[in-house]
């Protein structure tokens, strides 16, 4: 099978560093994917994390089919073979790239094999336990400990990184130090991309946005509206058929009468 030429690849990302911002979106569905690159949105991220996640990514793909698309490894890699097998094969299902929050040992092994890994620093979800949900690097030894993270990715292998909820400033100084893509999750506009989770743009949910993501439409009371819908329709349809009102003769096919005659005579003989 041919697959139709990506708008990008790692090349032509490492090309436009730092000469222009790039549109960045995590999808969760075809549909997400599909509007998403009709919206001419640069680059798209997606998880592959589990069985569902997994099965979910080439149908991404085929709605996207001309789209960067980044799939997130699972939680809990204990190996290089793990970590090399899931970089294959998510590959191998469309990916463009890999996203791992894991360590650079994991990594490195990756991108020792030709994978393109996109790691990550600052606030990682998966390590919360350690910093809470805060900015990170306001201080002088989380700067410098941002700082040797990154080195640390960049010599690993990694061509790029997401760098979630850290000072714009020094995100910005950070992302003139390496090479990699830095991908900006709420750390202001000096990075290589911006990127934001498709649930936040659409307003999917019910809990308060978060401070670094902005929503553009109002999904959620979408969904509550529709629903009510369903409710309603359900509910007249039951009604219709307590009074005798479904089916009507519309909806029903009639043999005719001289057949089923034939057919009742023949029964009763």
């Amino acid at each position: 099978m041919v697959r139709p030429r990506k708008k990008y690849t790692v090349r032509d990302l490492q090309l436009l560093k730092g000469k222009r911002v790039l549109t960045h979106i995590h999808v969760k569905s075809p549909q997400e994917a599909a509007a998403a690159e009709a919206a001419g949105v640069d680059l798209m991220s997606c998880s592959f994390d589990s069985p569902e996640a997994q099965a979910r990514l080439p149908q991404l793909v085929e709605a996207a089919p001309n789209s960067f698309l980044s799939g997130s490894t699972p939680h809990g890699m204990a190996t290089q073979e793990e970590a090399i097998r899931t970089g294959f094969r998510a590959l191998e299902m469309g990916a463009s790239s890999v996203y791992c929050s894991g360590s650079p040992f994991l990594i490195e092994a990756m991108a020792r094999e030709g994978i393109p890994v996109v790691g990550h620093i600052g606030m990682v979800p998966r390590h919360v336990t350690w910093t809470n949900y805060r900015s990170i690097g306001k201080t002088v030894d989380e700067a410098k400990m941002l700082h040797q993270k990154m080195k640390d990715l960049e010599n690993a292998g990694a061509y790029a990184a997401e760098i979630e909820i850290v000072p714009h400033n020094l995100a910005s100084w950070l992302s003139k130090q390496t090479q990699m893509i830095l991908m900006s999750l709420g750390s202001g506009t000096g990075c290589d991309t911006q990127f934001l989770f498709s649930c936040d743009i659409l307003g999917d949910y019910d809990e308060r946005i978060p401070r670094h993501a902005k929503s553009y439409r109002n999904f959620a009371e979408e969904h509550r509206r529709l629903q009510n819908e369903r409710i309603a329709a359900f509910s007249e349809y039951v009604a219709d058929v307590k009074e005798g009102r479904f089916p009507e003769p519309s909806h029903l096919t009639e043999m005719d009468a001289q057949l089923l005659n034939e057919v009742m005579r023949s029964i009763s003989t």
